[in-house]
């Protein structure tokens, strides 16, 4: 008995460690600004000047390139005739780095021919600093289309504009290719963009009852959110990352406001000082912002109100309603223009972030799983909880090894146990008076029982 409670003890003490390393938001500090943090899975590729020469990239892999001044990249896609592809691409820009109102992207999927299938661009414009932004081209199998349709060689063009007054410093990319789940079968859906949603904001959300939590570093990251008030801080040139579970039929709203500054005769206007931005799954930009001015007293920036999800968006010739075409983690990111702490200090700033999901959820389209393009249960867990992608993981594994200690110190004191009781038997055979030995009696009660 006495094993088994220093045995418990220790399961306690274990269970108790793992449990304060799972608690959400604690491994960041809200300190100076951090670098992105790129996905650890992130495999390296180089972008070739010359189409023959792109490397492939493979569906449901991340990868980590770069691109400089005014250069234009291609990667090769093989595609099959009936799947939905999606090529994304973050820009990270170098630290210490300048941008300008023009400076950007522009992202490509083109055909053999070199015909355009779909393309984004993200800019920087009046948010004149550097911080990720992300932006993605797709080819879609629609049968009413006659371009891009067939199975064969597809290539994934990157172009980087800058302005002469722009750094000259080399960005990172961060690639992201990912294919949509095939339709069910029998299943119909709309093939025209809804020409009207609710598009007024509903009332803000009420604050959580324990409602710190500190965005991540980057999409890999992002801290977990679901509808609330959420209170953070940032520091100057800072970008925060959260993301949101989105289901059919649902509709996002979000605002991000910034405290007032502490700084003693500071009233300095900073134009374009915070910027807020929303991403889709397959990291498509939805829409910004328009970046608020600040000048020492409270702000607030909100995104304008977008469709609620439906898989019909697709067919909307507004970006902003196309890119809301299906279910998953819906991305924000917010930053602190770097001019901030020349006026007003480095120090962190109080930041709220209020995400409101309004609706019911609806039925996927799909067949079968479907991927980051949905919102299971553990997401929505995941999202109550606070815990970023690998904080899950980590948790999960803690969990795993938990249970595994668990399993190796019961079967240790097992075998413990069965050795005292053969060593006893043993005694008690070479101690029995004559006569005894085969009665089939087990001393002691038989041998212990496992529990």
């Amino acid at each position: 008995m006495r094993q088994r409670s220093r045995g418990r003890a220790t399961l306690a003490a274990v269970a108790a460690m793992c449990a304060v390393a799972a608690l959400p938001g604690q491994a960041y500090g809200a300190g100076s600004p951090a670098s992105y943090t790129f996905d650890p899975d992130a495999e390296a590729v180089s972008g070739a000047e010359i189409s023959t020469d792109a490397p492939s990239l493979k569906s449901g892999s991340v990868y980590k390139s770069s691109i400089k001044v005014h250069q234009k990249l291609y990667y090769r896609l093989n595609l099959d005739a009936k799947t939905n592809a999606y090529v994304s691409a973050v820009v990270v820009p170098k630290g210490g780095g300048k941008v300008a109102y023009g400076d950007g992207i522009t992202v490509s999927i083109r055909d053999s021919s070199d015909l355009q299938c779909s393309s984004q661009d993200a800019r920087f414009q009046s948010a004149e600093y550097p911080r990720p932004i992300a932006a993605y081209a797709y080819r879609t199998v629609n049968k009413d289309s006659s371009s891009c349709q067939g199975a064969g060689t597809y290539n994934v063009l990157i172009e980087r504009e800058s302005e002469d007054t722009s750094g000259p410093q080399d960005w990172d990319l961060e690639l992201r290719y990912a294919s949509e789940p095939q339709l069910a079968k029998g299943g119909s859906t709309p093939t025209e963009a809804p020409e009207d949603w609710p598009s007024a904001s509903p009332p803000p959300p009420s604050p959580a009852t324990d409602n710190r939590r500190h965005g991540g570093s980057s999409y890999y990251d992002a801290t977990s959110l679901e509808t609330g008030e959420w209170k953070d801080e940032i520091a100057p040139g800072q970008t925060l990352f959260y993301r949101v579970p989105v289901d059919w039929g649902q509709q996002i709203f979000a605002t991000a406001g910034l405290g007032n500054s502490t700084a003693p005769d500071a009233d300095d206007y900073i134009s374009g000082a915070i910027a807020m931005s929303l991403d889709n799954p397959a990291r498509g930009h939805v829409d910004a912002a328009s970046p608020m001015a600040y000048k020492g007293e409270p702000a607030v920036v909100s995104l304008d109100p977008v469709p609620p999800v439906a898989y019909e968006n697709r067919f909307a010739s507004d970006s902003s309603v196309s890119a809301m075409r299906f279910a998953g983690w819906y991305y924000l990111s917010v930053t602190l223009s770097p001019e901030v702490a020349k006026p007003y200090g480095s120090k962190p700033f109080p930041l709220t972030v209020s995400v409101k999901v309004d609706g019911k959820a609806g039925a996927t389209p799909y067949a079968g799983d479907a991927g980051i393009f949905g919102v299971t249960q553990d997401d929505r867990d995941l999202a109550r909880s606070g815990q970023s992608g690998p904080q899950a993981a980590e948790s999960r594994s803690s969990n795993m090894k938990l249970v595994g200690a668990a399993g190796i110190g019961a079967g240790a004191v097992l075998v413990l146990g069965l050795g005292a009781w053969v060593l006893l038997a043993r005694r008690g055979a070479a101690t029995a008076p004559a006569g005894t030995g085969d009665s089939g009696q087990q001393p002691f009660g038989g041998p212990p029982q496992a529990w």
